[in-house]
């Protein structure tokens, strides 16, 4: 199974994802990009931020970027 990393991404840098997570498919990493998105919102909501501007940058093994979720996104239902 595939390793994928989840980079965020902001205007001020880049927090890599190091660690990486084994997932079957992009479309299975699209999904969990998006729950970080909205987990990440969640807790910036609380603490009276705004971090809408921020997207997750998915990549492989290379550093590819295979996908990019901006966290407006993640506001939308996800089928």
């Amino acid at each position: 199974m595939p390793i994928f990393y989840f980079n965020i991404v902001s205007a001020s840098g880049t927090i890599a994802d190091v660690e990486g997570t084994e997932l079957a498919t992009l479309e299975d990493a699209k999904r969990e990009a998006i729950r970080d998105a909205r987990a990440l919102m969640s807790q910036a909501v609380l603490s009276g931020k705004d971090i809408s501007a921020r997207e997750v940058r998915v990549c492989d093994d290379d550093g590819v970027v295979l996908l990019i979720v901006p966290f407006t996104e993640a506001i939308r239902p996800f089928e």
